[in-house]
């Protein structure tokens, strides 16, 4: 049986399902938020023990500028509000991408969730926000002064995590979209049609069931 210990989503189709619905991209984006809460809280109950949503990317910053604001309001609303239940969940949150550049508002809510989640051990949740996957590598690579793939390994925003065992991209696009390209690189890919808000607990059960079906060589026989 495949261990599993790391699963990464990258959640598209919210802007979709909130057209979709005769609604606003945003309303979209409101309702995936509440697909994110009940994922966390299957992956608790299934003894996942991390997991990397892809929130915000480094090219986002392309959409209206009314989606960002609202989207920057949703992260501070949602950890304003609920960071004491994330606490009782027990729940570390662990922020991924250039977060200097985001609002300095954003930037300090976020921070405080990382230091008020720190000592948690239930789950370790990373929200991948301003983050761009080459930023990343070429960041890491810029420390270096010797190149090998342990010292990139080493300074990459993920220096301490696993590699995720599985991505599970919603939406229907079968792209990474500059997402852990470095980490994804022996992931079992799931790609699905369903839009994020209609991602459900038995299409995650689905994807394990199948994921434990799977031999992974990684490059052996």
């Amino acid at each position: 049986m495949n261990k599993l210990n790391h699963i990464a989503f990258i959640m598209d189709g919210n802007g979709r399902w909130g057209r979709k619905k005769n609604k606003s991209r945003n309303f979209g984006h409101l309702r995936g938020l509440e697909t994110v809460k009940t994922t966390v809280k299957d992956l608790i109950k299934l003894k996942i023990p991390i997991a990397t949503f892809y929130v915000f990317s480094s090219e986002n910053w392309k959409r209206p500028k009314n989606e960002i604001v609202f989207l920057f309001k949703l992260i501070k609303k949602y950890f304003v509000e609920e960071i004491k239940r994330v606490i009782s969940q027990g729940v570390k949150v662990n922020i991924l991408g250039e977060i200097n550049k985001l609002p300095k508002d954003v930037k300090i809510i976020l921070k405080d969730a990382e230091k008020l989640t720190k000592k948690n051990k239930k789950i370790i949740v990373n929200l991948a926000i301003n983050y761009g996957s080459r930023n990343e590598i070429i960041n890491a690579i810029k420390k270096l002064k010797k190149i090998s793939i342990r010292n990139i390994e080493k300074n990459l925003y993920t220096k301490n995590l696993p590699n995720p065992d599985i991505l599970i991209r919603t939406g229907g696009y079968k792209r990474l979209s500059n997402f852990m390209l470095w980490q994804l690189s022996y992931s079992e890919l799931f790609f699905i049609e369903k839009l994020w808000p209609d991602f459900h607990t038995k299409d995650l059960k689905k994807i394990l069931k199948e994921y434990k079906k799977i031999k992974r060589n990684f490059g052996a026989v």
